[in-house]
């Protein structure tokens, strides 16, 4: 085998469709473009969703539903969560430290799921009443 003999496989490789170039290439004239018709112009198409001046899908159909933008800023944490957590101490810097609520996370609340064996102080973190009931029949607080 020479450097000059290598070739690639059969199939590995094909010639590129030169589109109007002649009868003989067998995409010459129209250029497999069909006759007439904003398709086989240059430049002519539509956008995404248009329906030929019909009123499109996306339009006929009814707008529904809003995501507010300040959920992302909410966080909420269990009491089962707190339990893990082991902490005789808990403000917002030591959840986020644990992993239990988002960096961006403004206001956090604990509700009542799960149980709390332990008592626990938190500071700067609201509770839900039943939370609430929960923390302190666990000789905890809230400040």
């Amino acid at each position: 085998m020479e450097l000059n003999s290598i070739k690639p496989a059969d199939g590995a490789k094909h010639a590129k469709r030169r589109v109007g170039r002649g009868i003989g290439s067998g995409l010459g004239k129209t250029a497999g473009r069909g006759h007439k018709g904003q398709k086989s112009r240059s430049g002519g198409y539509h956008k995404v969703g248009f329906e030929g001046g019909q009123m499109p899908l996306q339009r006929r159909l009814p707008k529904r539903g809003f995501k507010s933008q300040s959920l992302k800023f909410n966080a909420e944490v269990t009491l089962s969560d707190l339990d893990k957590l082991g902490l005789a101490e808990v403000d917002m810097l030591a959840l986020k430290q644990a992993g239990l609520i988002g960096e961006l996370a403004k206001v956090v609340k604990v509700i009542k799921s799960g149980a709390l064996s332990k008592a626990v102080k938190l500071t700067g973190v609201g509770a839900t009443a039943g939370a609430k009931a929960a923390i302190e029949a666990a000789g905890g607080s809230l400040a």
